[in-house]
């Protein structure tokens, strides 16, 4: 294992189990970015650095009973959290790495990442890979349930211009990596870049 993973296990291992408790407010947020996805009765997604699957109930709800829920983490602790939620009622969790999925290529209709491109050792080559596993036309959302601003705020840090998710690094970053942006947006209540895998 490299030591960015390493380093990203030791990050949530340790806020695990606290994680809901510490953003209980994120459900609506959640619940609008998969309604932005636009995805349909029947349709297979993955949630993709899923953690405590807050994402899996909308995802469900948004593909029914005749669709398919993945979650997929690199952090045991965090899918443990999952299960303890029962959100391993709405889909399926594997412990993987989203720059090694254990998934046929273009068996997804859908990604839903929330909080995960700022994890990525390597974002074009991981953004790639999501783009193997999801057909031609299907989609991505990057989603954070609070903007750049509020975020770097939270934390005490100023955004940089080298910031992943600012709208001019991300577009090409997405169109190099087999993603082609369809709408970018970075409010104090939430961020969500919309891409569509390229053919």
């Amino acid at each position: 294992m490299s030591d960015d993973h390493t380093h990203v296990q030791e990050f949530f291992t340790a806020r695990a189990a606290d994680w809901d408790a510490r953003f209980p407010d994120d459900g609506p947020a959640y619940a609008a970015a998969v309604a932005d996805l636009a995805l349909r009765e029947g349709d297979r997604v993955l949630d993709a650095g899923c953690g405590t699957g807050r994402a899996l109930p909308p995802l469900r709800a948004a593909v029914g009973p005749s669709g398919v829920v993945v979650g997929a983490d690199l952090t045991p602790a965090m899918l443990e959290a999952a299960v303890r939620a029962g959100r391993d009622r709405d889909g399926r969790l594997l412990l993987a790495d989203v720059a090694a999925l254990p998934l046929r290529s273009e068996s997804l209709d859908a990604v839903f990442a929330a909080g995960l491109i700022a994890h990525l050792p390597d974002p074009a080559r991981n953004l790639r890979e999501l783009a193997r596993v999801v057909r031609p036309g299907g989609t991505l959302a990057l989603f954070h349930p609070i903007g750049r601003a509020a975020l770097a705020a939270r934390q005490g840090r100023q955004i940089t211009p080298d910031d992943l998710r600012a709208e001019p690094n991300l577009r090409p970053l997405l169109a190099g990596s087999g993603w082609r942006m369809t709408s970018y947006a970075d409010e104090d209540s939430r961020f969500l870049a919309l891409a569509v895998r390229s053919d």
